[in-house]
């Protein structure tokens, strides 16, 4: 079995994470402090090399004014 990170479900939802940072105006750096987290951390979730937790994704949905379901087909 696939792990979850390496599936085309994956795969859009950080492209869709990534365009919703670039959507907001954001750059990884701005993103990065708002988490409190260093720029790598956002480089590597939008990679798809990290993976996103819950309570994360709601701090990127908010952050980006977008609700969750944005980020799923």
């Amino acid at each position: 079995m696939k792990k979850s990170i390496h599936t085309k479900e994956y795969a859009y939802f950080v492209e869709r994470l990534r365009k919703a940072r670039l959507d907001a105006g954001l750059t990884q750096v701005q993103v990065a402090k708002k988490l409190n987290r260093p720029q790598s951390h956002v480089s590597n979730v939008e990679s798809g090399q990290q993976r996103v937790d819950v309570v994360e994704l709601k701090r990127f949905a908010r952050m980006y004014g977008k609700s969750i379901s944005y980020f799923v087909k």
